[in-house]
């Protein structure tokens, strides 16, 4: 399976620790929970990207990066529809930071697939870097720069 991450830097675009979302947390993790933030396609991770620049604050360019999980597929989840809690989509919705800690914590899987907070009919994957074997599953297939339309931030 193939995922997309982006990033504002290329050497952060090789970095498969999880240690942004450890130090800031996010949606689906709070500080101090390492995670992983990916999405099944490249316009998806770039719409998720974006979503936290406004025209003052655009970087000169970003970077995808295409990574290869080698893993079976029995360790990635997918969050059953009836599982998300009302308000999921609402910024720092405690359920989602608590179920991702708890997923993160456990060690059952290598990823969880989750619908997108901004477009509910794609998937992020949720990647766990404390799995066991994790670095052996992982591989970045490719990193490249993508300059930033500012027709997309107004």
């Amino acid at each position: 399976m193939i995922v997309y991450r982006i990033t504002k830097s290329e050497l952060r675009s090789r970095d498969l620790s999880g240690m942004g979302a450890f130090k800031l947390g996010g949606r689906w993790n709070s500080a101090g929970t390492y995670m992983l933030y990916t999405s099944m396609n490249s316009s998806l991770a770039y719409l998720e990207t974006l979503v936290h620049f406004d025209e003052h604050n655009l970087p000169p360019g970003l970077f995808v990066a295409e990574i290869e999980i080698t893993a079976d597929d029995k360790l990635i989840w997918q969050l059953p529809d009836a599982e998300y809690s009302e308000n999921w989509q609402q910024l720092d919705n405690f359920e989602n930071k608590l179920m991702g800690d708890i997923w993160m914590l456990s060690k059952q899987y290598l990823a969880i697939k989750i619908r997108s907070a901004i477009n509910p009919t794609e998937f992020n994957f949720l990647i766990n870097p404390l799995f066991p074997g994790y670095h052996d599953m992982l591989k970045i297939r490719s990193v490249s720069l993508l300059n930033i339309d500012t027709r997309l931030i107004r």
